[in-house]
């Protein structure tokens, strides 16, 4: 059995993130992201989408008053 990878465009990813394509295009030049190419296509993976979330959350100071 194979595992369901969802692939996002370039579009979907930004609008997910609340970014501009540009900024997507740009992270995947510089290798920021990691990228799937289907023949000319570019696809992102979902799991790089959560990376950026998890890896950009920062914790709240405890103790709010």
């Amino acid at each position: 059995m194979s595992e369901q990878i969802e692939l996002l465009t370039i579009s979907e990813c930004a609008s997910v993130l609340r970014l501009k394509p540009s900024c997507i295009r740009r992270w995947l030049l510089e290798r920021k992201l990691s990228f799937v190419h289907i023949g000319r296509l570019v696809r992102i993976p979902q799991s790089e989408v959560d990376r950026i979330i998890r890896e950009g959350t920062r914790p709240a100071k405890g103790g709010v008053r």
